[in-house]
This record gives structure tokens, sequence and C-alpha cells, in this order.
């Protein structure tokens, strides 16, 4: 009876600490701690310069002092995605602007990656030319707003389309879509994108494939004959904005998750 008792509490013990590390059992930095950490904190990882997966906040609005909020006539919902998930519900009204907002941004060498999971429900198809944004990135030493990640409704063919484009600065307004790169609804994919001020490049990933053709460099991109020159980004916006009234639909309605901001390519 005694040996039955000991082994049943060796096994209450065993089952009691199944799975747990014990604080200071596994050494910083190892890629056993690295598991472990990642497994508590989902898809962000160390050593990024920003990451949000939203799986610690509460839902509803945000609540957190990570990052910031821009709205027009938009809102910003943290809920739960039908796998389970924790995602950024983003919803505007017609032409109006729903972002989440990273400030005191600073890479070094201003040389960084982006990379973001997103679904969105549908694009505009109305009015003619209608262009819409969902990355951006300002900063010092240059008035461009570069958009990395954006597009435009374009009737002439007729079609919605993927490009990089720029405003605020002497190339001008434009977005550089290209028929290669149509928009997909209703479908989660991943986008990733590169800011390189060694040619003043935006490099552009879909679903881990290079796009080339969504490419902006010095002497490379959509606006007036001028060098296109990158600011030393301190703020990224993501997340939605369209900028012509009278919009079909009436209401727009997208969901990002796994956002990151890193030194080097995260992959999807």
């Amino acid at each position: 009876m005694r040996n039955l008792l000991a082994a049943l509490t060796a096994a209450l013990l065993l089952s009691a600490t199944a799975g747990s590390v014990p604080a200071g059992s596994v050494p910083a930095g190892s890629a056993t701690a690295d598991a472990a950490d990642n497994s508590h904190r989902g898809s962000c990882t160390r050593h990024l310069l920003f990451c949000e997966d939203f799986e610690r906040l509460p839902q509803g609005g945000p609540s957190t002092l990570n990052w910031g909020v821009d709205t027009r006539n938009g809102t910003l919902t943290v809920e739960r995605a039908r796998r389970g998930n924790q995602v950024l519900h983003i919803h505007t009204v017609d032409n109006g602007r729903a972002f989440l907002r990273v400030d005191d941004f600073a890479a070094p060498g201003n040389r960084f990656y982006g990379r973001m999971r997103l679904r969105v429900d549908a694009f505009p198809t109305a009015p003619d030319w209608a262009h819409f944004t969902l990355v951006e990135a300002t900063g010092t030493g240059s008035s461009e707003i570069v958009r990395p990640i954006g597009g435009q409704y374009a009737p002439t063919v007729p079609g919605i389309f993927w490009g990089v484009g720029a405003d605020g600065g002497p190339t001008g307004d434009w977005t550089n879509w290209r028929e290669s790169a149509p928009v997909t609804e209703d479908t989660w994919q991943c986008f990733e994108w590169k800011l390189d001020p060694a040619d003043n490049r935006v490099t552009v990933w879909i679903d881990g494939v290079a796009n080339p053709e969504l490419t902006a460099s010095t002497n490379e991109h959509g606006g007036n004959d001028v060098p296109f020159i990158l600011p030393t980004v301190n703020t990224v916006k993501i997340g939605w904005q369209l900028y012509q009234g009278g919009t079909t639909p009436a209401e727009f309605d997208l969901w990002i998750d796994d956002i990151a901001l890193s030194t080097t390519r995260l992959g999807c």
C-alpha cells in the first residue's frame, strides 16, 4: 500500500508540472527558451522593431500603450476570428480612415521590413480611380508620404490593382498600380514590404512571392520626373484610408493580424 501511495503521489506531481518550465531552468536566448517564449507570445518574437498580434489585448476598442490610433469616420476593434486567434477589425465609412499608428519608430540605417496578414471584405468599384492605402511611412528629411501597400480602381481596364505610391513630396501624388497585381477579396493574404535608403527603394512581396513590378526607387516611380527620396521614417501607419467620396460599397471592412517591423525579412 505504501508503494502504491508513493507512485500515485509521483504521478500527481508529474501531471502538475508537465508542460511548465521552471524559472531559471532554461538559459535565456537558447532555442528552447525562444520556443517557450514564442508559444506564450504568439507571433511576436524577440528582436523586432515593432510587433502586434493582438493576442494579449482585451476584445473591443484598442487598449494599449504600444501604439496609437488615427481615425476619421472609422473604427478599430480587437475581436476573435473564426480560427480562434484575435485580429484587428477595421471599419470605415465612405472615404474615411482608421489606422494603427506606430510613433517614435526608428530603424538602424533607416532600412527595415514590414509584414502583415490581411483580409479585405470588398475593394472600391466607384468612383473612378478610387485610391486606397493600407500602409504609410513618414518622417524627417523628405516630405514624401510613402505608401508601400495600397492600390486603385482603374475603370479603363477595368479592375482593382495593387501599387506602390507616395504623396506630399516633389514626386507628387501617385499610385503606380500594375495589372499584374490584381487584388483578392475575402481571402487571408500575407503582405511584406521593405524600405531601403540605398536606392530609396520600396519592395513588395505577396504571400511570400516577390512582386518586382511593385517597386519604387530613386528614379523609377510613378510620379513627376524628379528623384524619389525616402524620409527618415519615424511613424508607420497600418490600416485603411480611401481618398475619394461617393464610394461603392459605402462602407469597408478588413481584418489585419501579425503586424511586424524588423531589420530582417520575416517571411510569411
